[in-house]
Formats: C-alpha cells, sequence, structure tokens
C-alpha cells in the first residue's frame, strides 16, 4: 500500500535541512492533546537517534493521563522555564512545528517563537496553515499529525529504525485524536499503519487502558455528576451541551484532563448529532472553552467560526468565548437553533 505524503522536492528538502541542523526545538500548541504530544515526541526520538540535539518545547501543562509515554520527562513547559526554552529557540537550526496552524496557537511562547530565525518544518492536519516553512505538511484529510509522522519516516525509509517507544507515541496520538479509532478513521490505510506499528511490540490494549482508563476516583465522580446533573439535551435539535464551572472543579479536585473525551459521551443517545462542552478557564475569569463533536456530515468546524471564535475538523471543533457561563449557554442555544435544519433533518 502507497502511504508516501511528501513530492519528491519536500522529500530531498526535508533530507537536506535534517542533514544541516544540529540543534533542533520540536514544538506544539498550547494545551497539548495526546496528538500533539505523541507526535512531538514520536519525531524528536526519531532525531535524537540521529544525533541531533533535541529540545521539545510546550506551551503549557499536559494531561496526567498522558504521562506514560515514553521521555515525557525531557518535555520542557514555557511557562515554568521561559528563559531555557527563548534560549532554545534562540541558538535552534530548525524549528518542528508539530499539530498547529499558526504561531497564535503558542500562545506566551508565540514572541519568541517568531524572533527565531530558525527554518521551519511543520507537520499538521488542521485546516488554513498561516505559519511560514521551509518543508509545509499539511493534510486536513488525515486522521492526526501522528500519522503524519509515520508516514513521513515510512518515506524516508526509516521504519526499520523506528524502536518500540517510537513506535507506541504514534499509536497513542492516532488512537487519541480518533477516539479509539472511532471516527475520522475510516480510510484503510490507518489500519495498514497500525499492522505496521504492531510489527514493533506496541500493547495497543495496555495504550488504550493508559489513555482512557486512568482516572481518580474524583474524575469519574465528576464525569457522573456532569452527565446527571448538567447535561442539557435539546431533543428537537439532537444536540447537547453541559457546562464545567470552577465550582465543580474545586468541588471535584479537578485537575487537567479529568473530563477529556466526555464531550463525545452525549453523542451515545440515540438521533444525537451534536455535543458541545462548556468549560470555564480555571485561571481567568469570563474565558469560556468551547469544544464541539458531532456525528456524519454536520460541520463542527463551520458553526465554531461563526459563534466560538474558533474553528477545527468537520466533525471535532474548539473556540473559546469572553464571557460569562450564563452568557456562553446563550451562545450555544442560539448556535443550535441557528443550526436546526441541519441538526432536525434525519
Amino acid at each position: 500500500m502507497n502511504i508516501d505524503i511528501l513530492s519528491a522536492e519536500q522529500l530531498e528538502q526535508l533530507q537536506d535541512l535534517l542533514a544541516q541542523a544540529q540543534n533542533i526545538l520540536v514544538c506544539c500548541h498550547k494545551s497539548p492533546d495526546g496528538d500533539a504530544l505523541g507526535s512531538s515526541l514520536a519525531w524528536s526520538a526519531y532525531l535524537r537517534g540521529l544525533g541531533k540535539q533535541v529540545t521539545v518545547a510546550v506551551p503549557d501543562a499536559f494531561p496526567d493521563f498522558l504521562r506514560w509515554q515514553p521521555d515525557v520527562e525531557k518535555i520542557i513547559r514555557y511557562d515554568r522555564h521561559p528563559e531555557e526554552i527563548d534560549k532554545a529557540l534562540k541558538e535552534a537550526n530548525l524549528i518542528c512545528c508539530l499539530d498547529f496552524n499558526a504561531p497564535e496557537r503558542l500562545d506566551s511562547m508565540q514572541e519568541a517563537f517568531e524572533k527565531s530565525t530558525a527554518k521551519r518544518i511543520l507537520f499538521d492536519h488542521h485546516l488554513e496553515p498561516q505559519l511560514d516553512a521551509v518543508v509545509s505538511v499539511s493534510r486536513p484529510e488525515l486522521s492526526s499529525t501522528s500519522e503524519i509522522v509515520f508516514r513521513v519516516l515510512w518515506q524516508m525509509g526509516e521504519f526499520e529504525k523506528m524502536d518500540k517507544k517510537i513506535a507506541s507515541t504514534i499509536y497513542s496520538g492516532m488512537m487519541c485524536d480518533t477516539g479509539g479509532f472511532t471516527y475520522n478513521s475510516s480510510r484503510p490505510e490507518i489500519f495498514f499503519i497500525i499492522c505496521q506499528l504492531l510489527t514493533k511490540g506496541i500493547d495497543k490494549d495496555k495504550i488504550y487502558r493508559k489513555v482512557f482508563n486512568n482516572y481518580s476516583q474524583w474524575a469519574i465522580r465528576l464525569r457522573g455528576y456532569l452527565m446527571s446533573q448538567k447535561l442539557n439535551y435539546l431533543e428537537d435539535y439532537h444536540a447537547s451541551y453541559y457546562t464545567l464551572t470552577r465550582d465543580d472543579m474545586r468541588n471535584f479536585h479537578y485537575v487537567r484532563g479529568d473530563q477529556e473525551g466526555l464531550v463525545n459521551e452525549p453523542l451515545r443517545i440515540k438521533g444525537a448529532k451534536l455535543s458541545i462542552s462548556l468549560r470555564e478557564d480555571d485561571r481567568h475569569d469570563n474565558t469560556v472553552w468551547v469544544s464541539l463533536r458531532s456525528v456524519d456530515d454536520f460541520p463542527c468546524n463551520e458553526m465554531a467560526a461563526r459563534f466560538f471564535n474558533g474553528g477545527g475538523h468537520l466533525n471535532a471543533s474548539g473556540g473559546h468565548l469572553n464571557c460569562s457561563m450564563e452568557e456562553a449557554e446563550n451562545i450555544t442555544r442560539q448556535a443550535i437553533i441557528a443550526y436546526g435544519d441541519l441538526l432536525k433533518k434525519k
């Protein structure tokens, strides 16, 4: 099966860039998810195998359930060590941008990133890239940036060098960005890639348990509370939303990642087409983070752009609102009503 992803020119440029660079910085977006972390860890492990000096930088915290991954202790958070990453950006010959399409997604790290004169490589699967790079691999139709990393390594003839550590982080990233291969994962190439990763000795069942079955008792209590007490289901529109406030977080000892994937749960309701999560920022007033999930052809990305200052993929998108939770609920209801024709359609 042909899974090549680079043009002949891109392949040559990428190989030249890697040959010339010695100090490389790998970075991903704010609030890194499983794909951002998995692709970054896999690519950085490969680069270290080439003898490169590699720094992996993330803007801020990532979920606790991703801390099992190999080399995760080598990741440096910008919100905790800005001077160290600023220095790495100044000294870098090459910056590898994984799983983000615009500098703004680096949050407080953006200014130092834009000051760097290093050449850039972009591996990403989000729509409308706005980031200049010598080699830009932007493929929104693919499941994940981790899939892109695998395809690039395969095309470069580096699969034999791939060890279990790299394979496990690629698999984790692909799995996280497809909800355990339950959406955006119907192309046969995905399962060809999984077959190849399994030859490296990964335990896919164990990886699943580490990611999806790794919550504290308080996280389970919170998830039950949100579904039983905070879920609003608009039956005529086959749509739902729920809210997570700072009071809820305090009451249930919330840590980053405790509600990861929960926005998919209401889609298990018979006939449901759209689910929306509204979460108050745990540090800043009047900021509400929005996650949207849908099934079939309902355009989450359009709704996110139109109502929630965001965007993303057809069935999985996000955004934010600068308002109170009450106002956010009103906007959410307006959004659902505005798309009523699509949501009511059988």
